[in-house]
């Protein structure tokens, strides 16, 4: 006699996009990053670091979310700025969900987080926007973001309020699981082991970037850009990478190679060391500096640079 068969429900899964928004240096691309388990968006302390829109995929049982992780929003100045403020807002019209990070140290009200233009999209637009509230590790008590919520609430533009800390890995698995809620049901868009549909030339550009904002002080970082000419793949041996740093004066230049050189070869140093870790081979690495004037209001040389 056979054993009877147990039913077992299948699991409902839910599978879309998220986007991350908010001013530069409230913890959206920390708070990438400590999702995945791993480094994807480029951190430093100084604002607008991420000027491109970073992808990365979370999956598990239950659920995949694609999240669309954007430059701080800002009053354009130059026509890179409005490159950046594409991002966001191609963003906002792809995404089922919107995270919008809030550094509660710093922005105890919705005016000082969002531009008008934003703050109509998001009106416009209709999507769900969930408030993460961060660096609540920073304050002296939890009951200080009371208060806070109180008045993003006020504004009817905000469905959920998740009190968290990106940087201490604090709340955000009960983001994620509200994030959840608003995700439409489907079957995984991707697999479950991918982290990005973006190619590896991209972070490694990005991790170049990373060092320069580490390494360099003022105006230097912000009038760099990173192309990489050659990414050669190698079965044996080391991989082979060229990468132009583009800057805007020639006094720029200098700055980044530094007396003898020794300023650029630390860059190298700590920009392949980076790679490295992030792409498991060993690499050789060559920085080229090049001048190009006022590229950051040069509709095509950004268009070449990939925005």
């Amino acid at each position: 006699m056979t054993e009877p068969r147990i039913a077992t429900a299948s699991v409902v899964t839910r599978a879309g996009s998220a986007a991350i928004i908010g001013k530069p240096n409230v913890g959206k691309s920390t708070l990438l990053n400590t999702i995945l388990r791993t480094k994807l968006s480029i951190v430093t302390p100084k604002p607008q670091t991420t000027r491109k829109q970073v992808i990365g995929i979370y999956t598990d049982e239950r659920k995949q979310i694609l999240f669309l992780d954007t430059p701080g929003v800002l009053e354009p100045r130059y026509e890179l700025h409005r490159a950046m403020m594409g991002y966001v807002h191609d963003s906002l019209k792809d995404a089922d969900v919107v995270v919008l990070v809030v550094d509660v140290t710093q922005q105890p009200t919705p005016d000082a987080v969002l531009t008008p233009d934003v703050s109509e999209a998001l009106q416009r637009l209709r999507k769900p926007v969930i408030v993460a509230l961060n660096k609540i590790d920073l304050l002296h008590t939890t009951a200080e973001v009371l208060p806070i919520i109180e008045r993003y609430a006020e504004t009817k533009l905000f469905q959920e309020f998740v009190p968290i800390s990106a940087l201490k890995n604090a709340n955000v698995d009960e983001l994620l699981s509200t994030l959840e809620r608003y995700l439409p049901e489907s079957p995984f868009l991707y697999d479950p082991e991918l982290l990005s549909t973006q190619p590896e030339r991209f972070f490694v550009a990005e991790l170049i970037r990373e060092q320069i904002f580490l390494l360099y002080r003022h105006e230097v970082p912000y009038s760099t850009e990173v192309s990489i000419v050659e990414f050669k793949e190698r079965q044996h041996g080391k991989w082979y990478i060229a990468a132009d740093i583009i800057v805007e004066r020639e006094s720029q230049k200098i700055i980044l190679i530094g007396s003898g050189g020794k300023r650029l070869k630390l860059l190298g140093q700590r920009a392949r060391q980076a790679i490295e870790a992030y792409l498991g081979v060993p690499i050789y690495l060559e920085l080229f500096v090049k001048v190009r004037g006022r590229w950051r209001n040069n509709k095509t040389m950004l268009h070449f640079l990939g925005y």
